[in-house]
């Protein structure tokens, strides 16, 4: 379950992150790519859970 969790969240930090970066302010933009970032971070970290189990 872990690893549908994680991937989830991190799609959707992923696409928040890049709609941010949509903005006209800087520290907006910045603070979206962050949470991109964040976002595929979790996405890979379920894939890892995924490829090893939940047990992790």
């Amino acid at each position: 379950m872990g690893e549908l969790v994680d991937k989830i969240k991190g799609n959707v930090n992923e696409a928040i992150g890049k709609a941010k970066q949509q903005s006209d302010n800087p520290d907006t933009r910045a603070e979206g790519a962050a949470q991109e970032g964040k976002g595929k971070a979790q996405q890979l970290g379920g894939k890892v859970k995924g490829a090893l189990g939940d047990d992790i």
